[in-house]
């Protein structure tokens, strides 16, 4: 199963102007922050590692050379830079590529041999020409970087160029400035817990961004995890508010809502639909109620939250069995190698029981059917689903025993606990260490289902290994896609167009908390 593009043409969409307006009304007012690169780097012809070279002040550049500027951290904004000639007057126009880049490795890849699948414009680089000097290059784009590379394609023979005040102006819905901090003994959780922290408050614009590199739009399925961390760290309880509100004011016409919104210039809701973000709206919604008591908000938004059980009911048969359509596939993770038909029995099941407990603590009904179908579905997981022999669930047509499968039936909790513990054990014993799970999404209920049958050593394991091995790699925020065996991995087709500072990532500060790890 590919989940490279949904093109639905066919679909329309209602908008709800008073949901959208209430969201309107908690957009946050942005944080911005000046900093300033002094020095710059060059890569060492010998040992081909990022050193630093000089002062930037003290140089003039000429065709063909290039310096990096490194402003040690992690930013998103835009850049700026004071540029003026040294020599005779200007005959020719200067022009200059500028490349952003999260990581150095970025840096080493040549985006004109880029081949991935996603469109190449999404390469952070400029060309630019300017025709008079001094000037102040102020690029209109924000970028989401910690290097940049200027390198000066062409000048004339008759002048050289220098180059003064690179800077980022910051931009973020929290002040960097005043980050939360989480009190930890343990110094490399401690260190992972604050790179969550900053991973959070860089994709926290005017909505929860997936990833500032990129599309830069709200996805429902890392506003699920998003909002869990922000709840243990920021308490923004308005941004959250505002991003359910703006996915139930653009649902499709039969109320679906879509996996992602557009927010740039013009609101509208991507014709891309997830079952498993869809039906997250019903527990980041539970989660949103727990934390704010803001029960005028969830009264609004829960006919949209029932909607989505509603159209996922639809594809269960008689018997229990989950079978989605082709144009509403589970996600799960970026991996393609496995089965997930399972892992979205599990996802709708543990959604079903965070319906009813919304409902318990809204003090309404729920409905008889509900409750049937929670029982059928769970009959049909225990009896043609989990192998007691081999304390496993199977997934498919081939039977596949697979990761995906495990821990959504575990988050599921349908068996008895000691039964999870032992579908976790053998989980560990059988599928550790993971070699074919290709994002930190899928990575935090790995650690969650783990966490949820008392499995914290093995669970703190994972979270060193997976999370703390970006920090040992040069991570400044933690990234869209790893695969510790195969660190050049990238679901696109080139670690090019990959993100580096990505929502779906910051979870480890949540369960470290939550869990008290």
């Amino acid at each position: 199963m590919s989940f490279k593009f949904q093109i639905n043409d066919n679909v329309t969409f209602k908008r709800n102007n008073k949901f959208l307006s209430i969201a309107e009304e908690c957009k946050p007012e942005l944080y911005y922050r000046h900093y300033f690169s002094k020095g710059f780097k060059k890569f060492d012809k010998k040992t081909g590692k990022l050193v630093r070279y000089d002062e930037l002040e003290s140089k003039k550049f000429g065709k063909g050379s290039y310096f990096i500027l490194d402003f040690e951290d992690h930013f998103v904004g835009h850049f700026s830079i004071d540029i003026d000639r040294i020599g005779s007057m200007m005959d020719a126009p200067l022009t200059l590529k500028i490349q952003f880049a999260e990581t150095v490795e970025e840096l080493n890849d040549d985006p004109s041999e880029y081949s991935g699948w996603l469109s190449s414009s999404w390469i952070p680089e400029e060309k630019i020409h300017i025709d008079v000097l001094p000037y102040e290059l102020k690029l209109p784009r924000r970028y989401s970087f910690r290097f940049v590379k200027v390198t000066i394609v062409d000048t004339s023979p008759k002048w050289k160029v220098c180059f003064r005040n690179p800077k980022v102006v910051s931009e973020s819905a929290v002040d960097e400035n005043n980050m939360p901090s989480v009190s930890i003994d343990d110094e490399e959780l401690k260190k992972i817990s604050d790179t969550s922290i900053k991973t959070l408050a860089e994709c926290m614009q005017d909505v929860f961004e997936d990833g500032p590199k990129r599309d830069q739009r709200l996805w429902l399925g890392d506003l699920h995890l998003q909002a869990l961390a922000n709840y243990e760290t920021f308490k923004n309880y308005d941004l959250v508010k505002r991003c359910l509100y703006l996915f139930a004011g653009m649902t499709s016409s039969d109320g679906k809502l879509s996996a992602n919104i557009f927010t740039h210039n013009q609101l509208n809701a991507d014709d891309t639909f997830l079952f498993d973000y869809s039906l997250f709206f019903v527990s980041s919604l539970r989660d949103y109620f727990i934390n704010s008591k803001d029960i005028e908000t969830v009264m609004d938004l829960y006919p949209t939250a029932k909607r989505q059980i509603e159209l996922a009911a639809n594809y269960v048969s008689k018997n229990g069995k989950l079978s989605l359509p082709e144009d509403w596939p589970v996600f799960v993770d970026w991996g393609n190698e496995l089965d997930r038909s399972t892992a979205a029995q599990g996802i709708f099941i543990r959604v079903l029981k965070d319906f009813q407990e919304l409902n318990r603590m809204l003090k309404i009904k729920t409905e008889e059917k509900y409750i049937e179908l929670l029982d059928t579905m769970i009959s049909y997981s225990r009896d043609y689903l989990y192998k007691k022999e081999q304390k496993m669930f199977i997934s498919g047509s081939q039977s596949e025993m697979n990761i995906y499968s495990q821990v959504w039936m575990v988050l599921a909790d349908i068996l008895p606990f000691s039964e999870n513990l032992n579908v976790m054990k053998q989980t560990y014993k059988n599928m550790f260490p993971i070699r074919n799970i290709a994002t930190p999404y899928m990575y935090h209920f790995v650690a969650e289902a783990l966490l949820s049958v008392g499995m914290k050593e093995e669970a703190i394991s994972l979270i060193k290994g997976y999370w703390g091995s970006m920090i040992e790699k040069g991570a400044d925020t933690f990234w869209e896609a790893y695969k510790p065996d195969d660190p050049s991995y990238s679901p696109y087709g080139s670690p090019l167009v990959n993100s580096y500072c990505h929502a779906w990532s910051c979870t480890p500060v949540y369960l470290i908390k939550k869990y008290n790890l």
